[in-house]
């Protein structure tokens, strides 16, 4: 039987069903170059999750920074300046563009970025210009000038089962999965793999613990960033998933976090502006 109840409020190693030790589980992380955080980006008590977890990790590595899909790179002048102090709440989701490059209810992220502006931990912008996604799904990375990659670097190969997990995810056929989609979802992939590197490569002396906010999609089963941060070098990385399930079936969920932690049953998703 791999089906194992999993208790609320609690740790567990999806690949055995063990239960884990928090305060032994958070020094553990401490330690990594990366700790990505998977979210449902309307989800509010997956935000509040990431909010705790940071929290801890706060406690034991002060050096640590955040870094966000939702801002791509262009405006990270505008999170240094919301770490300093420099920018109401109004003022700082007008300067990133939050309606139309992101356009999720605010409220559910803002604890977070409080938090960051609060203890004066950087904020890393992850993502990358949406028209780069767009035109290398399109046409290739070749066929994109080197001014205009946003200071990405080419994707390394997909995992094999990649594929696959991107069908399952959004219940297409695998064969349903052009090479097109794939490349474009690699982008974002890379973007975000790059943007944690950079991070980690530019510190002076230690380097500092990242930890990535991330969509689940993007990172689940070692696809997507963790294996894009692997080919540039940053083998130190973990991910993290949330689940609300009452039971955890160790033969479908091993491997697709280095631990899973019990939720409250989310509430419904807060209603969002589309985005354009």
């Amino acid at each position: 039987m791999t089906t194992i109840p999993h208790p609320r409020a609690c740790w567990m190693d999806p690949g055995t069903g063990a239960l884990l030790d928090m305060p032994g589980l958070m020094r553990r992380l401490a330690t990594r170059q990366a700790v990505l955080l998977g979210e449902t980006h309307d989800v509010a008590e997956i935000h509040r999750w990431q909010l705790q977890v940071t929290t801890c990790l706060h406690l034991l590595r002060p050096d640590l920074a955040v870094g966000f899909e939702m801002f791509p790179r262009r405006v990270q002048p505008v999170l240094d300046r919301w770490v300093a102090g420099g920018l109401r709440t109004a003022e700082f989701l007008q300067q990133v563009e939050w309606e139309t490059v992101w356009g999720f209810p605010p409220e559910i992220y803002l604890p977070l970025f409080h938090f960051c502006r609060q203890q004066a931990v950087p904020m890393l912008a992850l993502n990358c210009h949406r028209p780069l996604v767009t035109r290398v799904g399109q046409e290739g990375w070749d066929a994109v000038a080197e001014e205009d990659r946003d200071g990405l670097t080419p994707a390394a190969p997909p995992t094999a089962g990649h594929r696959g997990y991107i069908a399952k995810l959004t219940g297409r056929a695998e064969a349903g999965i052009t090479d097109r989609f794939l490349r474009a979802q690699q982008v974002w992939d890379r973007a975000f793999a790059c943007n944690i590197a950079r991070h980690i490569a530019a510190a002076e002396g230690p380097a500092p613990l990242v930890i990535g906010i991330i969509g689940r999609g993007h990172l689940d089963y070692g696809h997507g960033t963790p294996h894009q941060l692997r080919d540039l070098g940053i083998l130190d990385v973990v991910v993290l998933a949330p689940t609300e399930a009452a039971m955890l079936d160790t033969a479908e969920m091993a491997g697709i976090a280095e631990a899973v932690f019990r939720l409250d049953r989310p509430e419904e998703p807060v209603a969002h502006a589309p985005k354009g």
